[in-house]
């Protein structure tokens, strides 16, 4: 069961302003880039700027890390149920509890 959860932004940094994304569907349905190649995942995260869902660095593959990489977007959260911490990649810092 899925539902629209709140984004915990409680300590925010300077890239907040880069994220549109303030509610995410809990728990996402899979890592995007998994899926396509047959991949498998530890945890998800949704990336706040664009609602990318990539695999954590737990998992095989690091989907969410190679995002942000890839396009810079700086904040994600966990898109596991009951999780609405935050994490900031550029400064490396959990903006939320």
């Amino acid at each position: 069961m899925s539902s629209r959860d709140f984004v915990d932004l409680t300590s925010p940094c300077e890239h907040v302003a880069e994220t549109t994304l303030r509610h995410v569907t809990r728990p996402a349905a899979g890592c995007e880039d998994c899926l396509k190649i047959g991949g498998r995942w530890v945890h998800l995260r949704y990336c706040l700027t664009c609602g990318h869902v990539g695999c954590c660095d737990s998992s095989p593959n690091r989907h969410a890390t190679k995002h942000f990489h890839a396009t810079r977007h700086p904040i994600v959260t966990s898109a596991e149920p009951g999780e609405t911490w935050t994490y900031c990649y550029v400064d490396d810092a959990v903006l939320s509890a």
